[in-house]
């Protein structure tokens, strides 16, 4: 899918919680202080939320750095879709809270998206089409998350909190990246799954690997290279969704990409796993480093399952765009650890009676 005119990366913006879960506290509550999950996930630790944060103030922090980086007045987007499979309200959208508090409301189209961890994508796909139409000016895409995993379950290693968020424009005067091309691949696989009213996912353990994560990303990649008429040494960087730091790398190789055109945009050891907002965020580490001709390859994952896959090119206004808000490794190295205990309590997963 090419947009009809062109379209690119006017702003992007993270945050990542400065909690950090170490994988080695994990393991010493619930494996006798053995690390073998976490070494085979690939993980040293996790973001972890404050008690007052959620998905929606973290959607705000990584909205309101892309507005930094854009420079635009917050009236002038016209939408703010926002994706993630953590929202803290049942009914009432987080996008609209999202576009009150940066400034964007009254007049602007506000939607949450729902595809687990390629719902940030799903959010900049139609982002992408409204620009392209004209039917706005600017959109914001988001992806947030602050998923949960099971005390004890392979998940605890991974699931951690973060997000990140992308102002797309027409404008190629104020591009940092044009988004030339999009190809996505959509299956009903049954990897990863959450039924209504259950506090946590289940999943299907070795299955999410190759009916699901690999195919679905190495089938939208190929799609895209094919409609590009690219092959892999054409880029300098690909970014895969990184459920683990094990995956990417994997499903790097199978696509006949080095290991330098990946390791880059492989942060999950650092924060785990981010869900809607992990792939975004190992793109938005690439755009703090990216030189102008760049050219990456972007590809999602969502359980259920999808991916969407994306041809950036990056354009001579990144360099005055890099340094207007933190970038991705600020937040990855300033952290503060915390035990399993307060983790456990800003999760509110230990409740305490009210005297």
């Amino acid at each position: 899918m090419r947009p009809s005119k062109p379209v690119g990366i006017v702003g992007w913006g993270v945050y990542i919680p400065r909690y950090r879960l170490k994988a080695e506290e994990i393991a010493r509550v619930w494996n006798g202080g053995i690390n073998n999950m976490a070494r085979a996930l690939r993980i040293e630790m996790k973001s972890v939320p404050s008690y007052d944060e959620d998905m929606i103030t973290i959607a705000v922090e990584a909205a309101t750095n892309a507005i930094k980086r854009s420079k635009l007045s917050p009236d002038r987007i016209g939408c703010i879709f926002v994706g993630s499979e953590s929202k803290p309200y049942a009914v009432k959208p987080g996008s609209t809270i999202v576009a009150e508090v940066v400034g964007a409301t009254p007049q602007v189209l506000a939607a949450d998206y729902e595809f687990a961890c390629k719902a940030g994508t799903e959010a900049l796909q139609t982002t992408i089409g409204l620009v392209s139409s004209g039917m706005v000016e600017y959109g914001m895409a988001i992806g947030s998350d602050t998923a949960q995993g099971e005390p004890g379950d392979d998940l605890d290693y991974t699931a951690s909190a973060g997000g990140a968020a992308y102002i797309v424009g027409s404008n190629k005067s104020e591009f940092a990246a044009e988004i030339v091309e999009t190809y996505s691949y959509v299956t009903d696989t049954i990897d990863f799954w959450r039924r209504a009213e259950q506090p946590y996912p289940s999943h299907g353990r070795t299955f999410t690997k190759d009916p699901a994560y690999m195919r679905h990303i190495i089938q939208a990649s190929r799609g895209l290279m094919k409609a590009m008429g690219t092959k892999p040494e054409d880029y300098d960087y690909a970014v895969f969704h990184q459920p683990n730091g094990k995956f990417p790398v994997k499903v790097a190789c199978k696509l006949g990409f080095s290991i330098a055109q990946v390791k880059e945009s492989i942060i999950v050891d650092r924060i785990g796993n981010t869900y809607s907002g992990s792939a975004l965020l190992g793109l938005a580490r690439i755009l703090d480093i990216a030189k102008p001709g760049d050219k990456i390859l972007f590809c999602s994952f969502g359980s259920g399952a999808g991916s969407d896959a994306i041809h950036i090119e990056v354009k001579d206004g990144i360099e005055e765009k890099k340094n207007l808000a933190p970038k991705v490794d600020d937040y990855i190295d300033d952290f503060v650890a915390v035990d399993y205990t307060t983790y456990l309590k800003y999760r509110g997963m230990i409740r305490f009676n009210e005297r």
